[in-house]
This record gives structure tokens, sequence and C-alpha cells, in this order.
């Protein structure tokens, strides 16, 4: 057995509740309480005593809604996420390609240009003009549009011919010729042109994403990546690789793209399957595209295009066949839906066909929801993954996509919660930061990083109602409710343990806290010091 002690530890049970110390056993907790008692109790069982030192203890954050693999290839790729015009893009790409043999990809992640004073979208002639040595391929910040120069477009024989896919859009010159710039489903065209990445390379990535992630106190992560990285056994064979439960442990819920649903059961597997580390989880389906891209499916046009309402990535039919494929599976959904339209066609489907096992479907996003979508949500069993950040990186300029009127049925997080709606916290790494805290502090404070003003702060959270996200929210949204995120008997031992206390902090203060450990399965994955 293990004592834990010397340092606040809050349990999440209720707001306020904490304890002195905890017991562990085998990745369990075994009691908790105050020391002296455990101590008198297990004395002669305790094998190995922890001093937290004064840093206080919380159960184990877990992101609800990440891209583990991408989140590696972040820490791999050109970042052009902190950049902040087209130029300075363009001139981080020309360094870039300097360093790289003929031939070879420059692959850049993040660019946002709702960030720059001059918000365009770069052309294809100004990547071409950089180098014509190589393919290029430049993931927007929200991955639901990208950039190619037009040696890409050559290899993946995108011409002014090229139809839009279903879902996708490709942008166009006014006479017809490709621009470099593809939306959602149209991405495919150029990514399928692209080289297999090897095993080595994945393992590369997960590697690295974990060691991060356990360096911002994350003891897991839901995380869909098996649908993009040549195949269904490859990318789950290198998580299991790499998080093999005795020197790697993280708890990571792998939701299963629809495309590879059928590919899971050829391996013999299927919901819930795998380990204590590595698990099966639902059937993941996009029904829309981004705001920032204008591909959120609305239910009435964008306040800045006219008659532009968004794009439904499948057909009604289709998606109502996909959520039958699900069922028949016995496999719970989670959907993309980040419009209003879009949520309306995920929960008339959900509603048409109920999932009876007593699982839970997930929405992701969720950021428009007016109050009859709410109020039908309230009937049925399903969790919606958020994420809080959205309102950093987001305002003012989604202002001007939504307009006021609908704005106030959008990143309602707190009238979500209020309605008795479960919500879990996660960050959607890599397209925003991977710090857990950044999102908690953004559920309080509503703080936009782009000019530093607060927005709708009628919709702002309490601490514990924004800590609860990543611990009881994220264990609730896969039916952990009764082993993880909160700290008492009989749960798993997995702690992030911070410097400071969340609670005590001002709003804009809670991001400043700093991990001291990150604890799995009753292990230290990591220590500061």
């Amino acid at each position: 057995m293990e004592l834990w002690y010397g340092g606040k530890i809050y349990t999440m049970k209720k707001e306020g509740d904490w304890v002195e110390a905890v017991i562990t056993e085998n990745g369990d907790i075994v009691a908790a309480g105050r020391t002296n008692d455990l101590y008198t109790v297990y004395k002669s069982e305790i094998k190995v005593e922890h001093d937290l030192k004064g840093a206080v203890m919380y159960p184990g954050f877990t992101d609800s809604h990440l891209h583990i693999m991408g989140h590696g290839e972040r820490l791999m790729r050109l970042d052009l996420s902190f950049m902040k015009s087209a130029e300075e893009v363009l001139q981080a790409l020309s360094q870039h390609a300097e360093q790289l043999e003929p031939g070879e990809w420059i692959i850049g992640d993040g660019w946002n240009e709702n960030q720059w004073e001059d918000r365009r979208v770069i052309h294809r002639r100004e990547l071409d003009l950089i180098s014509s040595d190589h393919p290029m391929m430049l993931t927007r910040v929200c991955r639901h549009a990208l950039l190619a120069n037009s040696e890409a477009l050559q290899l993946a024989q995108v011409t002014e011919k090229t139809t839009d896919p279903q879902g996708g859009v490709v942008v166009r010159d006014e006479d017809g010729t490709p621009s470099g710039y593809f939306l959602d489903q149209a991405q495919e065209l150029v990514k399928k042109a692209m080289p297999q990445v090897t095993t080595e390379y994945l393992c590369k990535a997960a590697e690295l994403a974990v060691r991060d992630m356990h360096a911002f106190g994350l003891v897991g992560g839901h995380s869909e990546d098996l649908n993009y990285y040549g195949g269904f056994t490859k990318t789950f064979n290198a998580f299991n690789e790499v998080i093999e439960g005795d020197k790697v442990k993280f708890r990571a819920h792998l939701l299963v793209h629809h495309g590879v649903v059928d590919d899971m059961h050829e391996n013999g597997l299927g919901f819930k399957k795998g380990n204590d580390f590595v698990e099966l989880g639902a059937m993941k389906i996009f029904a829309d595209g981004a705001l920032g891209g204008r591909t959120a499916w609305l239910q009435e046009d964008y306040s800045d295009d006219d008659g532009n309402k968004g794009v439904a990535i499948h057909s009604l039919q289709e998606l109502e066949t996909l959520v039958l494929k699900a069922r028949e599976r016995n496999m719970p959904v989670a959907v993309h839906a980040i419009g209003d339209a879009a949520a309306e066609a995920v929960i008339s489907t959900i509603e048409a066909h109920p999932l009876r096992t007593g699982e839970r479907d997930r929405l992701i996003h969720a950021q428009i929801l007016n109050p009859s979508l709410i109020e039908r949500l309230k009937k049925l069993n399903i969790i919606l993954d958020i994420q809080p950040t959205f309102v950093s990186s987001d305002f003012p300029w989604v202002m001007e996509r939504l307009g006021q009127v609908r704005l106030k049925s959008s990143y309602s997080w707190k009238t979500l919660l209020d309605a008795g709606v479960v919500c879990a916290g996660g960050s959607d790494a890599p397209i925003e930061e991977i710090n857990p805290l950044l999102g908690i502090r953004a559920a309080v404070d509503r703080r936009a990083s782009y000019n530093n003003e607060s927005y709708q702060m009628e919709e702002r959270l309490t601490v514990f109602e924004a800590i609860s996200l990543y611990t009881k929210g994220s264990a609730f949204a896969i039916g952990k409710e009764n082993s993880q995120g909160m700290i008492t008997k009989g749960y798993k031992a997995d702690f992030t343990i911070l410097d400071r206390d969340l609670f005590q902090l001002k709003p804009h203060e809670l991001a400043e806290a700093t991990v001291t450990m990150t604890v799995v399965d009753g292990d230290i994955m990591y220590q500061r010091f």
C-alpha cells in the first residue's frame, strides 16, 4: 500500500469536499480521510509514503475530446498557430523549405487567418513562389480546411474539372481554377496523395503526445485517430505499443470513425474492447464543419455570408444509415456537430433510433443550441462534449459569423449545466492548446485571447463546475462515473497534483498553476522535480 499525504486533496464528490490523505494499492484507492486515522489503520501495510509537500491533489484530469496522434504530429511539424500574419507564415515556410530534400512534403499546422490583422486566406500562387520542389499541405487551426500548392494539386490530380465531394468544397478563383483552399471533405483529395506514414512515425507521435499530456497533468484522453494514418490496425497497434501499461500508463479511450468500424470488427474487436489503458469507444461521425471556415451547418445564413448555411457532411439519409450501423453493433455514436442545423439533425436521428444498451451517445462541440434543442437534449441519454477554450479563441470574430441574436444560444455552458445536461470538457488538441488549465480558466473567465476581453459572462462556470468537466464529466461520458473522476474508495488512483489551490485563485490566475506530479494507476508518470 501507498500513502499520499501532506497537501489538500479535493475529492470532487461535492464542492469544498477535501481530505488530508489517501491510501492506494494496485492502482486503486483503498481509503481517503485524515492522515492520522489512515496511518493508524494501515501502518503495518504502508510500503511507500508520498509527501505532497503542500501541493494540491485533484482527481486525474481527462481530456474528453482531442486527437492524440494529431497532437504528437503538431509537436513534430512546423507550427503555424502563433503566427500573426500571412507574411509571417510564408516566411516560415520559405525557411523550412531550405531544410528539406527535393520532393519532400512541407507540412504545417495551425494557421488561423482570424487572428491576423489582414484576415485573408493565402492563395496557391503565393505558396508556389516559395518552392516548386516541394508539395505543400497546410492545415488550418480547425482542421476543417487546408491549403495546398500547385505541386500538391498536381499529385492529387485536382484540376478545374474536379467536382466538389459530398460534404466538402474546393474553393475556386473566378475562372474556376482551384485556389488551393480545400474545405472539410475536399481535404481528402489532397491527403490521399500524401505518402503513407510508417509505424515508427505513429509511435513517435503517440509517444511525444503522451509525454506532453502527462506534463500538463492529464491522466487520460478521449481521442479520434483511427481513420487517418494508414488504417485501423496500424494506428491501434501503435497506441498499444506506446501505452503498454507498465512504463507508460495513460487512459486512451479511442473513438472509432465510421469508416473503420468494419475493420475493427474484422480484428475481433468492438465497443469497449481493449484494456485498462487503450480502449475502443463510440462510433465517430461528422455532421458538419467549423465556424472558422464557415462550414458549420446552420439553420440560418451566416451573418457575414449571405446564402451560406455551411456544409452538411452527410445527407440526412446517410446520417441515419450511419447511426443504424452503430446500433446494429450496440455502439453509441459520438457526433461532431457545431451548428444548430447539425445538432438538430443529430438529435432527430438519435430520437428516432435510441440506444438500448444503457450507454451514452455524445454530441461533440455543441456550440450553437437554441432552447428547443436543449429541451430535447434533456430527454436523451446523451453527453455534450464541450471545449471551453473555443470561447477564448473564437471571440470576437465569431460575433460576425453568428450575429447577436444567435450568440445568445451559443457557447452557453452554464445554461446547459443548469438545464441538467451533463457536459464533459476537452481541448480538441491540436486545434487548441492541450493544457486543461486553459480550458478551466476559459470556462470561468471567458476571456478572449485576441483582445483580452470577456464575453457572455452570464455563461461563466464556477471553478468547481469547470474542474468537474475534466474529472467527473469525462468519466460520465464513457460510463466510468463509478470508477473515475473522484477521489474516494474504490476509484482508480489517477491524480493530477498542482502547486496551488485552484479554488483559491482569481479567475485569470487559474492557468498559472503548475503541475508537480501526474499519477496514473497509482504510478507517477510525471514529476516536475
